[in-house]
């Protein structure tokens, strides 16, 4: 008998642009998709403001909360995950994610950033990161999710070319 996957909720979720001093954005690689490079993002606890989740993603994932917040996209961004995940991913609860995305400034140093090590008690999610052009994201990002980075970036290509 096959599974109905098609009323699944979309997990509330932070996407995080994170931008340098030189207008590039942070990605970093899965860990368990190699070869898959994306924005840091996360989910959004019951009742968590976006800007505490900001931060605590940041931390989670990136292992420092070192950035300002620019913008605040004004509406959320939904993917829907690809048959072979459905019911896989966040313990089979949802059929993808509705994102909220956040521009910020990152305002550390490169030794900041540390994504071998849990933080928060969280596993970590990449295994490599590196700064990236927003001209070359989509190519980077697996297919599912390329209709969700465009809107991020026409939402923020200001901020990466000022």
């Amino acid at each position: 008998m096959t599974q109905d996957f098609s009323n699944l909720p979309f997990r509330p979720c932070v996407g995080i642009a994170l931008f340098n001093d030189e207008g590039k954005v942070f990605v970093g690689e899965r860990i368990d998709t190699p070869g898959a490079w994306q924005m840091p993002q996360g989910g959004i606890d019951d009742g968590e403001d976006i800007k505490v989740a900001f931060y605590r993603e940041m931390v989670e994932e990136i292992g420092t909360d070192k950035a300002d917040i620019l913008r605040i996209m004004d509406r959320p961004l939904r993917y829907t995950l690809p048959p072979h995940l459905l019911g896989k991913l966040w313990n089979g609860q949802y059929g993808g994610q509705e994102q909220t995305w956040v521009a910020a400034r990152f305002t550390g140093t490169e030794s900041d950033i540390v994504i071998h090590t849990g933080h928060n008690g969280a596993d970590p999610e990449f295994k490599a990161w590196k700064w990236v052009s927003f001209d070359d994201i989509l190519d980077l990002i697996v297919p599912f999710k390329r209709d969700t980075y465009r809107a991020v970036i026409a939402a923020f290509s200001d901020i990466a070319n000022a």
